[in-house]
Formats: structure tokens, C-alpha cells, sequence
């Protein structure tokens, strides 16, 4: 069995719609669905007791907040009285509270050394109240009613004790009450929470069948196939449309590399024969040393022009892989361009060409010193190549803001609209180039080197010929994927 993205799938291909078989049990907790629910059902279900204790706080919390505070504000009114009237004034206060006490909660209770009592509203000191103990809640029965009650002690001079409290049965019963209700909260919470998690699941497996089916097609050689988008713009659409954009990709590597096999097949094909041909033919009629030595000189020519393409193949490779990035730095371009139109201008003159060139004084440029030579050479190479006798090639560049632009403009056929976007392939000939010497992997390069820096090859119409524009970033910039 293999996990895809923490969700089960048979390695054999899916059945229609997608559908993944269910967990075993010893792996359901493996599945990053069913994490992802848990974790769901874990934070619906701390947040509703956080809740919970909120309102325990707010409601059972405040009422006992409330009764010590009421308790103590007794305290203080009926040490005030002692210290006033003495034990007569404070006697006489305790029955005072308890005939004012209309709701009947308040409990008092003065008791003498030997806990006998003096003056209050119930029979007798509470056998739980000791020395020990300075504030409990207990049941204190009173007009022969038990009520929980919650009570503090005090000790006043001359050995007497006062009991003063509040009966809470009402709060108890309004606390059980919330109990209850938290228990039932967290039963539906964790009912809700199992329901959430579920269908967080069910999400999961939703999509990563859908990936899991397209992978699996992938797989099984179907290119074509894609990631459902279902246009809601969430973060499964955006995984969707990553993953397409990487088979898009692929697809379009995959059909690269078909076509450069095909075309190198092509293409070899013929100095191959050729050279052997001539080989054999040297073997069987040659007369002289010097005949077998010119059919070696002209096979060796042709394999020469092999190894060539292959170098080529091989540089435009190293220049995608990335692996010349490390040699980038700051850099002048104007004196580069300057000595490849004083190298180049003898060349022109010898196919009756002029070579003109408008090059600014400063040109920074953020790269690879020889590949950019490379990449204008070769521009320069077709444009002399493709361009009549007694027409012009004209080298012109600019710098921008944030990039250097190189224009190499000829008066040759150039290049159809249909063919532009093809004219970067490796191996791409057009009809004009079918009977001029070349591979077909002149823009190809010059393609790599502008991916690799970040820049951008336009290829445009001359009226007549072809225009080639290389920009380039003058500063350090990330390159294009």
C-alpha cells in the first residue's frame, strides 16, 4: 500500500471518480485527514470549555465572591459595635440584623468560651467549626430546616466566639445547575467536534483522491491527465493549480526531450553517413596515401561538426541547470560589446556586410561575463549568417532603470510570425535555414543565458529580417523559472 499525503490509496489505479479504499483501523490515526480533524475536534473542544469556565466564573464564581464579601462586611460592622457598646452592643446588634434579615440567608451565632450559645438564629455551635478552622461550608439546620450554609469564624477577647455566615443553598443548587449544563455542553461539544472531524476527513479524502487518481494516471504514462479546480480559490485549488502547473511543466519537458531526440537523429543522421560513406568509399578506391588521407580530413571534418552540436547541447544544459550562477557579479557591458563588433566587423566586410554599432559609454549589467559574449556572439553569428551582400547588421544597446537592453537587427528573410515562438527550440530550422550551415541551437543558447539571468529573449520583425532583443538585469535579480 502506498500514503499519499497521509491518505491510504492501492497502488493499483483507482476506480472511477477516484474513490479511496477505507483506513484500516491500525492506520487511522496515520491519516493526515484524520490528524487534521482531531485537531479540529481538540480546539472546538477547549475553546467550549474555556466557555464552560467562563461562566462558571462569571455566575457560580461571583455569587461566592459576593457571600464572602457580604460575610465580611458583617464582620467589620459588628467589631465596630463591640468596640462601641461592648458584648451588650454587639448582642444587641446580632438581634437587630437577624430580625432585619427579610430573606432569611444570613446566619449569626456568639457563643461563649465554653461554645455555649448566647445570641444568634441557630441552636448550637457546629461540631465542624473548631479552633482550627476559620471559614467552611457545612449543613446547619435552622426552624428544623437543613441548608448548606457557608460560615466563617472569629475570636473575640476574653474567650467568646462569633459565627457569622450565609446560606448558600440556592447558590449549590444554581452550581449544580451549571454542572449539568457543562456536562451536557461538553457531550454536544464533543459530538459537534466528532461531526467537524469527520468532515474534515471526508474533505481531505475528497482531494487527495483526486490527486492520488491523477497521480496514478501520470504514473501510468496519461500526461493529459490534471487536478480537478473547483474554483473556489481556497488552498486546494492553489495545491491544484500548483501540481497542473508542475505537469504542464513536465509535459512540456517531456515533449522537449522527444524532440530533441528526434532531432538529433535527424540531424546526425546525415554526417554519419556521410562520413562513413566516404570512409568506405577511401577503403575500396582510394589509390594513393593522399586519397585515404583527404577522405579522413573530410570524415574527421564531419565528425568535428558532430562533437559540436553535442558540445552545444552540452553548454545550453549547464547554462539551464544553473550551475554557472555562482559566477555572477557587477560589470560593464559597453567595452564587451564594443570588442565583439570590432572582432565581428572583418567578417562582415568579407561577405561584402556593414557592421554598425550605437553602444552607450556604461552599460551595467548584473551576470555571467562569457555567457553574455556567448549569447551576443551567437546573435551576431546568425545575423551575418542569414543577411544578403551589401546589407547591414546593426549592434545597438541601452540601459535602463533596472535592465540592459542588446538589439541585433539584419536584412535577411527572417523569421514568419507562425515560427517565432518555435525559433527557440533546439534544433529548429526554418525554411530560409534549411540550406545554411548550422544546428539549429544558436537562439537556443542565447534563450538559456536570458532564463538563467532573469532576462528575456524577443525575437521581432525587421521589415525586412529579424530583430533579436537580449535584456538583461542590470542589478542582481532572481531568474525566471
Amino acid at each position: 500500500m502506498t500514503d499519499i499525503g497521509g491518505v491510504e490509496a492501492s497502488p493499483a489505479r483507482p476506480a472511477k471518480g477516484g474513490r479511496l479504499s477505507f483506513l484500516s483501523p491500525d492506520r487511522l490515526f496515520r491519516s493526515a485527514g484524520v490528524r487534521f480533524g482531531v485537531i479540529y475536534a481538540g480546539l472546538f473542544g477547549i475553546s467550549a470549555l474555556a466557555l464552560a469556565a467562563f461562566l462558571w466564573w462569571s455566575t457560580a464564581g461571583l455569587l461566592e465572591r459576593q457571600t464572602d464579601a457580604a460575610i465580611e462586611t458583617d464582620w467589620q460592622g459588628l467589631l465596630e459595635r463591640f468596640d462601641d457598646g461592648g458584648m451588650l452592643g454587639l448582642i444587641e446588634a446580632i438581634r437587630q440584623r437577624v430580625d432585619a434579615n427579610v430573606n432569611d440567608d444570613a446566619i449569626y451565632l456568639l457563643a461563649g468560651p465554653d461554645m455555649r450559645p448566647i445570641a444568634g438564629n441557630i441552636d448550637q455551635w457546629p461540631r465542624r467549626v473548631t479552633v482550627d478552622v476559620e471559614s467552611t461550608e457545612l449543613l446547619i439546620e435552622r426552624a428544623g430546616v437543613k441548608g448548606l450554609a457557608k460560615v466563617h469564624k472569629y475570636d473575640l477577647v476574653g474567650g467568646f466566639h462569633l459565627l457569622i455566615g450565609r446560606d448558600i443553598e440556592a447558590r449549590s443548587q444554581l452550581s449544580h445547575m451549571l454542572a449539568d449544563a457543562m456536562l451536557w455542553a461538553a457531550g454536544i461539544a464533543v459530538a459537534l467536534g466528532s461531526v467537524g472531524a469527520w468532515a474534515v476527513r471526508g474533505l481531505f479524502r475528497v482531494t487527495i483522491a483526486d490527486v492520488s487518481a491523477t497521480a496514478s494516471a501520470i504514473s501510468a504514462g496519461d500526461l493529459t491527465r490534471r487536478v480537478q479546480v473547483t474554483g473556489q480559490g481556497d488552498e486546494f485549488d492553489m495545491l491544484a493549480e500548483t501540481i497542473n502547473d508542475m505537469l504542464d511543466r513536465i509535459s512540456r519537458l517531456m515533449d522537449g526531450v522527444r524532440q530533441v531526440s528526434n532531432a538529433i537523429a535527424h540531424d546526425l543522421r546525415t554526417p554519419i553517413t556521410r562520413a562513413r560513406a566516404r570512409l568506405e568509399d577511401a577503403a575500396l578506391h582510394a589509390t594513393s596515401e593522399a586519397d585515404l588521407r583527404a577522405a579522413i580530413d573530410r570524415a574527421q571534418a564531419d565528425l568535428d561538426d558532430i562533437v559540436a552540436v553535442f558540445q552545444a547541447l552540452l553548454r545550453i544544459s549547464e547554462i539551464e541547470a544553473g550551475a554557472r550562477r555562482s559566477a555572477f557579479a557587477s560589470d560593464d557591458l559597453a567595452p564587451l560589446l564594443r570588442d565583439l563588433a570590432e572582432l565581428y566587423d572583418a567578417a562582415a566586410e568579407e561577405k561584402g556586410l556593414v557592421l554598425e554599432q550605437q553602444v552607450p559609454a556604461v552599460l551595467p549589467v548584473f551576470g555571467d561575463r562569457d555567457m553574455i559574449q556567448q549569447a551576443v556572439a551567437n546573435l551576431l553569428d546568425n545575423a551575418l549568417k542569414f543577411s544578403p551582400p551589401g546589407g547591414v547588421v546593426r549592434l545597438s544597446a541601452s540601459a535602463g532603470r533596472d535592465a540592459v537592453t542588446v538589439a541585433v537587427a539584419d536584412g535577411g528573410p527572417g523569421i514568419p510570425q507562425d515560427s517565432m515562438a518555435r525559433a527557440t527550440e533546439r534544433f529548429y530550422r526554418g525554411e530560409q535555414a534549411r540550406n545554411t550551415p548550422g544546428s539549429g541551437l544558436g537562439l537556443s543558447l542565447v534563450q538559456a543565458v536570458a532564463t538563467l539571468h532573469g532576462g528575456v529573449l524577443r525575437l521581432e520583425d525587421n521589415h525586412p529580417g529579424l530583430r533579436a532583443v537580449l535584456r538583461l538585469p542590470s542589478t542582481e535579480a532572481k531568474p525566471a523559472g
